[in-house]
């Protein structure tokens, strides 16, 4: 009678939140090359002192952010996988007392009761779970699908330690005026947050977040291709919920997509925003956007404050490249010494020496290389002296999709110039191409 009861609730708990978290192992999941999340076949336990640690790390966790109802829910996984059913059970309920639209949760805690007549600790391997299944149709079978991956997604942040020992290669420098920077990868459903040190000699991970991404893989190309971009990308402005239909949650950053490069490469679409989640959810599978980046309301709420558009950054990739300190700073030293020579080359009034830095494909709002040099020219014969300064310099690589790829970095700066006969202060743009081992300048503009 026990049985058929906690089965009747864990029925209605499917039909209301439609989640499971089957095949969750906190072990070595599944080849993390993989586009798509399965299920893992090994049950490789952690040892009790990295339990110790993980746990140690989710309180702190808690502590810097109280509402990361994560931590929560992965709390009461890995109290569960230590046999401590009573915690995990106690961990839950008050999680969905809290969030009672976090639907994961609701079947984490049927997973849980279950486990006790199916003398398991690996969620969702009960027979009894087994037999329920196949009554479902095959919409919430799809679903159910794509929320075990989420839950997989997030177990898998949470035992990522190489995190800690290299650095993010798309984020090389943040300026003085970029207090967060967002790094978006796809193929984990996370997004990390970046802050600058005061010092402006490094920058630190703030917090990472679940997400979710575009319903297709890949890098978006066309409008309504259901693809979330892969490039760098700024904020453009705050959209209120007031003026949004209800799925976009607590409102939306829209990006500048498509960029001048996408242009430039042809790319089509718009609309492509970081925002909430539409009201009775709590999160959305990973892949079930048109292309926006959505996080949960609550973390959204968390990071509003920070985010500033025309200034913060937001580097979507297929997959972060984690690199080594050295790799990092040398190439970040490369980007800023071949900006640093072609201001001392503009700066010299040396004309063929300054347009020596700008590559054969380059293109402005109105230009192309031969019109650029003309322009540059003519100029300079009016010119006795002049003085151009930079501050506030980021620097971002896009990824690479192929191996052979050129690779191309965005550097964002404030430049004070000033002649004889001119003067101005703008915020300027400039994307780079790397040839033959040489950063040349690609685009210019604001």
């Amino acid at each position: 009678m026990i049985v058929k009861r906690i089965t009747l609730i864990l029925c209605m708990n499917l039909v209301f939140s439609v989640v499971m978290a089957e095949d969750i192992r906190l072990a070595k999941l599944s080849n993390p090359e993989q586009q798509y999340i399965k299920p893992s076949v090994k049950n490789d336990l952690i040892s009790n002192s990295r339990l110790t640690s993980v746990l140690s790390k989710l309180e702190q966790r808690l502590n810097l952010y109280p509402k990361d109802h994560e931590a929560e829910l992965l709390k009461a996984i890995l109290h569960f996988k230590s046999g401590k059913l009573d915690l995990a059970l106690n961990g839950l309920d008050r999680l969905i007392k809290k969030v009672p639209d976090f639907q994961l949760a609701y079947l984490l805690k049927g997973d849980l009761l279950l486990s006790k007549f199916g003398n398991t600790n690996n969620l969702g391997q009960t027979t009894i779970l087994a037999s329920i299944i196949p009554q479902l149709g095959n919409t919430k079978k799809q679903q159910l699908k794509f929320l075990r991956e989420e839950a997989q997604l997030r177990v898998r942040a949470l035992l990522n330690e190489n995190k800690s020992k290299v650095w993010p290669r798309q984020i090389l420098a943040l300026g003085e005026s970029v207090n967060k920077a967002l790094l978006v990868d796809k193929r984990a459903n996370r997004m990390y947050v970046y802050s600058r040190k005061a010092s402006g000699e490094l920058f630190e991970e703030v917090n990472d977040y679940y997400i979710t991404t575009g319903k297709l893989v890949g890098d978006k190309a066309v409008k309504g291709d259901l693809r979330t971009p892969e490039g760098v990308y700024f904020v453009t402005s705050w959209i209120s919920p007031k003026k949004l239909p209800d799925k976009y949650g607590i409102g939306a950053f829209p990006v500048n997509y498509p960029n001048e490069l996408d242009k430039r490469n042809g790319k089509t679409g718009y609309g492509i925003w970081l925002h909430g989640t539409d009201k009775g959810s709590y999160s959305r599978p990973p892949r079930d956007s048109e292309g926006c980046v959505v996080l949960t309301n609550i973390d959204l709420e968390s990071l509003k404050s920070e985010i500033k558009p025309g200034i913060t950054p937001v580097v979507i990739t297929d997959k972060v490249e984690w690199v080594d300190y050295a790799s990092w700073l040398k190439e970040k030293q490369e980007i800023l010494q071949a900006v640093e020579s072609w201001r001392a080359d503009w700066e010299s009034m040396n004309v063929n020496k300054y347009l020596s830095h700008y590559g054969q494909e380059f293109w402005s709002a109105s230009h192309n290389l031969k019109s650029w040099s003309a322009r540059k020219r003519l100029l300079a014969r009016n010119k006795t002296y002049q003085s151009v300064k930079f501050s506030d310099l980021s620097v971002l690589l896009y990824p690479k999709k192929e191996k052979n790829e050129d690779q191309i970095a965005v550097v964002r700066l404030k430049q004070d110039y000033k002649s004889n006969n001119f003067k101005s202060k703008m915020r300027k743009r400039l994307y780079l191409t790397k040839k033959n081992d040489d950063w040349k300048i690609l685009y210019e503009g604001r």
